[in-house]
């Protein structure tokens, strides 16, 4: 039997990379998918894939930071299959500029996709998570939400920050309505993103992993699983490190 089979899952920022393969991943282990993304074609190429699996995929275009989106997506999923039971923030964005450099526009942007945006998923689905007494709340943070990283702006750490609190808090809020919140943290990943490095720095962010590897995108993706499915059923309000060793605790 696969780990979701019969559930429903939203993903937000499933166009690409780690988002995409969180998608694929439920798909495999069972679960029907609504997809959320800015881009509707690489939407509906992900769709077609999910649908290969023999699992249905709905899309729903739209920005997160935009309160409408969370509603649309919340709807669409209801709409098509009556229940919600897995939610993935997984939508954000990051920018590169020092504090001094950076525009307070910009700073207010990355809040609004990645701290703002799961706020709002979370308030459009918990209604329904309620409802039916059970869900998974999965958020994607970042290593940079417990340590400070030269490459990201100061945006960046503060809105994951704030989505670890927000995890903590949603599941001491919804633990007494069988509500699951967790988050996943993960650290340096191999994405296209990664792939635009310098061979130099690929070299030294390498080195400074102790597995001495960059993760992969379907590694965070396990670790979705692990949190979606009934492995997790006594783990609630965690904020897990996957980074090969960057940061412990």
């Amino acid at each position: 039997m696969m780990l979701l089979e019969g559930r429903i899952a939203v993903v937000t920022g499933a166009s690409r990379g780690i988002g995409r393969s969180i998608a694929l991943t439920l798909a495999e282990q069972g679960a029907s998918l609504v997809i959320n993304g800015t881009r509707e074609d690489l939407l509906l190429d992900l769709a077609a894939e999910v649908n290969a699996l023999g699992q249905t995929c709905v899309i729903c275009t739209g920005d997160v930071s935009d309160q409408e989106t969370a509603h649309k997506v919340a709807h669409t999923a209801i709409e098509h299959f009556g229940c919600i039971d897995i939610l993935v923030n997984n939508a954000g964005i990051n920018m590169r500029t020092s504090t001094l450099e950076m525009d307070t526009k910009d700073w207010q942007k990355v809040l609004d996709v990645n701290l703002n945006g799961t706020l709002y998923l979370c308030m459009a689905v918990l209604p329904h998570m309620i409802e039916k007494n059970y869900g998974k709340i999965v958020n994607v943070t970042s290593t940079t939400a417990k340590t400070p990283h030269r490459n990201a702006a100061p945006s960046y750490g503060a809105s994951k920050a704030g989505v670890n609190y927000l995890t903590q808090h949603l599941a001491l809020e919804m633990a007494k309505h069988n509500i699951y919140v967790n988050a996943v943290c993960p650290g340096p990943i191999d994405t296209d993103m990664s792939k635009q490095w310098t061979q130099e720095y690929r070299q030294q962010a390498i080195a400074r992993i102790p597995l001495g590897k960059l993760g992969t995108p379907e590694n965070v993706a396990d670790t979705v699983l692990f949190l979606a499915s009934k492995m997790s059923d006594f783990i609630t309000g965690e904020s897990i490190n996957m980074n090969g060793g960057t940061y412990m605790n």
